[in-house]
């Protein structure tokens, strides 16, 4: 049974080969022979990993001459960051909820803390002082 678009983009990068693969390519278009130097693998197997980016549709690859350029295809990208912003938007506004009841418990907590006495403080001084003389 074929993956939905989005099924292919995640279950591409799921695997850290791939996204070292494509961590590359965002600095730009490269060779196969380029992308496969980093790896221990054979030029087949990274083959394989470039045809299973290719189907989820996160790059494309050319042909000029000897020259095999790949390159990042933004789409799916595009679509799974769509589908991560509800998510990005459920987390901002659980944050900020958070951060609204600390704001609330902080100053509910200085209301009801006694004022700050400076006898504390003062009693501790006069000890230091106590002790260096004697």
């Amino acid at each position: 049974m074929p993956l939905d678009p989005l099924s292919s983009t995640f279950a591409a990068l799921a695997d850290p080969t791939r996204r070292a693969i494509l961590a590359r390519l965002a600095l730009g278009e490269t060779s196969v022979m380029e992308l496969a130097k980093p790896f221990d693998m054979s030029l087949p197997a990274i083959s394989k990993h470039l045809k299973v980016l290719e189907h989820a549709g996160l790059i494309s690859r050319g042909r000029e001459a000897q020259w095999r350029p790949c390159r990042i295809a933004p789409a799916s990208f595009k679509q799974a960051d769509g589908w991560l912003g509800n998510f990005r938007r459920f987390w901002d506004e659980s944050f900020n909820r958070l951060d609204g009841l600390l704001e609330e418990m902080k100053a509910e907590e200085a209301a009801k803390a006694p004022p700050r006495s400076n006898r504390k403080v003062r009693v501790k001084k006069e000890k230091q002082r106590g002790r260096t003389r004697g």
